[in-house]
């Protein structure tokens, strides 16, 4: 019989460079349904020199890559350790981790998440439930998004659940099924500019808030081909790199401009992706501290009541989600949905890391 009581870690790092997530998590189930509390949660940052590697590693070479994934399984391993001692967690079921991704391209049949070699339990000496996009791609799948199924699982109350982070996603029931789908870049981009001015992000969207919109560089933007395709369908760092950068890079406009520019086209596209316009919108992740880009997309959908969780779900819900993926890939159970992913089948992903 399956155990209804589970004790985990929820481990997730983004493409917005923030740091890496934590989350302690206790799970019940009870009639089919689960319900969950988050107790300690913190996000610990990357150093300078990480976070240079983190954005270059799409570039390097095999060899490269190998080190690189054996170097940031150690950080990980040491991170994931000195939360538990800190916390004192103890009786643990299980971790469960996502890694990082360095190369997500499905249409070549590519997708790797750092920091799952098979060492990290015996570094943690833990159970590990990690790697949980491979088998997707494998199976003909985008690999991408996941956190969908958390989604209709833990907060099946709201119409539409968005995550605003290094790239906005959006999850809803469609006919029957759970469909889901990247929409457009957000703090990969955002990011990148409020660095240019020495700062890690752009706080509270002050700085686009005192920009103003080059109609000619949204009219760009909003006419990229990704947009006009069907979902399922998601997007790695590589489209930033190779091609929003370079067009943004195109206009000899201030950095404010910029930032303006873009937070209307991420805005515009949010609006665009949801078909119903007078529903209820759950979002989290670190854009939804971004108070000029909410109001932005508040401003395209207006009958849409936009609901900001509190902040440890705001901030820990992939984390949160990525332990639920674990739980259930423990158990057997499917959690990653075909009609999201477009993969061949609904199936139970993920690797299991036993101790030795």
């Amino acid at each position: 019989m399956k155990q209804d009581y589970y004790n985990v870690i929820g481990v997730m790092s983004g493409t917005s460079l923030d740091g890496i997530d934590l989350a302690h998590i206790e799970f019940h189930k009870n009639n089919d349904k689960w319900d969950f509390k988050i107790l300690e949660s913190e996000t610990v940052s990357y150093s300078n020199e990480w976070v240079d590697i983190l954005k270059l590693a799409v570039d390097f070479s095999q060899a490269e890559l190998k080190s690189t994934n054996q170097e940031y399984t150690t950080l990980l391993a040491s991170v994931i350790s000195d939360f538990i001692e800190r916390h004192k967690i103890t009786k643990l079921d299980a971790v469960c981790s996502h890694g990082h991704t360095i190369l997500h391209q499905p249409q070549n049949g590519i997708t790797l998440q750092i920091g799952n070699l098979a060492e990290i339990s015996n570094l943690i000496q833990q159970l590990v439930v990690c790697d949980f996009r491979v088998q997707d791609v494998q199976l003909g799948g985008q690999g991408a998004p996941l956190v969908p199924i958390g989604d209709r699982i833990l907060f099946p109350e709201y119409d539409y659940c968005m995550n605003l982070g290094g790239f906005s996603n959006v999850s809803f029931e469609e006919n029957g099924k759970r469909v889901a789908f990247d929409i457009s870049p957000v703090n990969t981009v955002l990011n990148f500019y409020a660095n240019q001015l020495g700062l890690n992000y752009d706080d509270k969207g002050s700085i686009s808030r005192s920009g103003k919109i080059n109609q000619n560089l949204l009219d760009k933007l909003n006419d990229l081909a990704y947009y006009q395709t069907k979902y399922p369908k998601s997007l790695g760092f590589e489209f930033v790199k190779e091609t929003v950068l370079p067009l943004i890079e195109n206009f000899e406009i201030s950095i404010e401009d910029k930032l303006r520019t873009f937070t209307e086209h991420a805005a515009i596209q949010i609006a665009l992706a949801l078909p119903n316009k007078q529903a209820s919108l759950f979002i989290t992740g670190g854009g939804a501290y971004n108070d000029f880009f909410i109001e932005t997309i508040q401003n395209h959908i207006p009958k849409i009541k936009i609901i900001i969780p509190s902040p440890k779900i705001l901030e820990f819900k992939e984390a949160l989600i990525f332990a639920l993926l674990g739980i259930l890939k423990l158990r057997e159970e499917v959690n990653v949905l075909s009609s999201v992913t477009g993969a061949n089948t609904d199936h139970s992903s993920g690797i299991i890391h036993q101790l030795k």
